[in-house]
This record gives structure tokens, sequence and C-alpha cells, in this order.
């Protein structure tokens, strides 16, 4: 056969399967008016996308059709924004306010259409007066877009972790509408949505090999993981050409990367930010973006924090990464509903 002929056949069979894979996923989404507990002692009103902080995970593969209607049931207006995703031909759905949309009025609804053709660890968030909706009310969630031919590595990964920081302002959590100013101060941090000591564990087996997405959502990040060397493998989504390894990995807020741990050193390993004050809830210490790896070979002391906590492992998504692609909603995520 002509090699460029037999070139041309190969190329339509590689797009027919691609064509057959790619899917129309359609999901609906809420943005609710909510009050989430932080930390002990510190609550704070947001909007939660399905009443949730983060907001529910988006899990689809490369190349999916997306379609994803919001229905704005809060006081404000809002946006959504596919922060990484192209938006090939499709601009019209970038969730800018007086740019590519108008935004969602009180009672309205938008629908958002756009082709997964970036890969990897994403997010979305509202783009409507971002320092405070964004900020502090928690307006964001994840969206990964799973290649459709994932590295080696990436096929050996038996536990997927997802890790969101943000802060917290105590003098702005009773009043919609009102935010920090650019540069003010921010008195609580947190993973997930949670401070120390109500995050939760990622518990593990030696042996695992553990992928931790770390989303520097709203605030600066320096994250270090005690015990363990981590393998930073993608940048942004993208997997790099050299992966290396570091044991404190540093971000600005919007930036995502990811890590791959192999779990070889049994023991209760703290992971925390490397910022100090990033460390505290409201300056007491002990407390902020923290969390602890357990290995769950070894026994807890009683003195330990977590000895008896109700464990919620969909805490950090790693159940919800293994079901069918989708739109997840987590319980674990829930505010207490304010309308």
């Amino acid at each position: 056969m002509n090699p460029m002929l037999k070139a041309g056949l190969a190329l339509l069979a590689s797009l027919a399967v691609s064509v057959a894979q790619a899917e129309l996923r359609q999901f609906e989404m809420t943005i609710e008016e909510i009050e989430v507990e932080v930390a002990p002692n510190f609550k704070a009103k947001a909007w939660g996308f399905n009443g949730q902080v983060p907001g529910p995970l988006i899990h689809v593969r490369e190349g999916d059709e997306v379609e994803v209607t919001v229905h704005n049931l809060t006081g404000l207006s809002h946006t959504v924004h596919w922060h990484g995703m192209f938006q090939t031909g499709t601009w019209q759905s970038d969730g800018v306010p007086h740019v590519t949309q108008h935004a969602i009025e009180p009672g309205d609804s938008y629908t958002y259409r756009f082709v997964a053709d970036k890969v990897g660890s994403l997010w979305y968030h509202c783009h409507v007066n971002v320092n405070e909706h964004v900020g502090i009310r928690g307006m964001w969630g994840p969206l990964i877009v799973e290649p459709k031919a994932p590295s080696e590595l990436e096929q050996q990964v038996t536990h997927d972790a997802l890790l969101m920081f943000s802060g917290w302002s105590e003098k702005y959590a009773d009043a919609f509408g009102d935010g920090p100013r650019p540069g003010e101060h921010l008195n609580y941090y947190s993973i997930n949505g949670k401070s120390f000591p109500m995050s939760q564990p990622i518990r593990v087996r030696k042996g695992d090999v553990l992928r931790l997405r770390l989303f520097a959502a709203t605030v600066p990040v320096a994250f270090h993981l005690h015990g363990h060397d981590m393998l930073v493998t993608h940048k942004d989504g993208k997997p790099l050409p050299a992966p290396y390894e570091v044991d404190v990995v540093p971000m600005q807020p919007g930036e995502r990367v990811d890590v791959i741990v192999r779990m070889n050193n049994p023991g209760l390993w703290m992971t925390h930010d490397h910022i100090d004050h990033h460390t505290t809830n409201n300056g007491r210490e002990h407390g902020g973006s923290m969390l602890v790896v357990e290995y769950e070979e070894i026994e807890k002391p009683d003195w330990y924090d977590w000895k008896d906590i109700e464990y919620r492992p969909d805490f950090y998504m790693i159940e919800s990464m293994r079901k069918p692609h989708g739109l997840h909603d987590k319980d674990v995520h829930r505010g207490r509903p304010l309308m």
C-alpha cells in the first residue's frame, strides 16, 4: 500500500475513535446563598455552586462536549469562568461580565457550551467582583479533564486527591455584597473550605501511589509534605516534559500543580503551608491550611488530634474521582442554606 495512503487511513481511523469516545455532558448547577463553618467558632456567608464549597466536581474526558446551565438563586449577579479552558470557537462561554456575556441576574439562568479541549486540573469560578465572590465567598470548584491517553505513571495512581486552598475574612463574613479591598488582611485559611482541625486526613497504605492536585484558588501557597518528596508532574493541567522532585510546592493564586507521591514511609505525616500565618486560625497556631496523611498501618496515639475523627474520604474527592465521568455533588462540602 502507498505509504501516504496508509498514513491517511491511520489518521482517519484515529479520528473516528476520538469522535466515538467523545460524549455530550449536560449538567445543571445552581448558585445558592449559604453559610459555611470554616473553623471552630468561625462561620461565613458564601455563594455555593449547588450549595457547596468547593463547588461540585466536574469530571469529563478530553474532547467531550460540555453544556452547563447555571441558575442564579441569589440576590446578586454572577458568572462562571472555566479557568484554563481554551474555549476554541466558544468565547461567549468564557464567563467574563460585560465582555463575553451579560452577568446572570438574580433569578435568571445561562447555559455555557464548550469542548473540553484542554486536559488536566482545571477549575471554575465566578468572574464578578472577584475579590469578594471568589476571594471570600467560596465561588470556585474543580474541573478535571481526563486525557485520552494518560501516561504510564498516571495509570499507577491509587488515590487521586484534590486540594483547593483559600482564605477568609472575619470582618466581612456576615455581609453579602461587601468584601476585602485588594491587599486587605485575611485571617482564616482553609483546604476545601475547612481550616485544621475541621479538615480531614488522607488515608493511604504502604505501596499506594498518591496524586495530589493542588489548586491555589484564592491565596498563594507553599505546600509541604513531611516524610516524602513529591514528584511534580503537571503545571496548570499540562504534563511537564521533565518531572522533578521537591519537598515544597510554591504556587500563586490561580495556579495548579499536580504531584505524585509514592507512599513508602508509614507514619502520621503533616502537610502544611509554609507561609506561616496560613497555619493559624485568626492568629491561633495549629490551624488553617494543614492536614495529615495517615498510613492505615499506624496505630493512632490517644493524644493524636484526629484519633476518633469521623472519616469522610470524599472531602478530597478521592471517591468521586473513581466514579464514572459526570458532575459529582458532595454532602461533606454542603453549607447551611440561607434562603
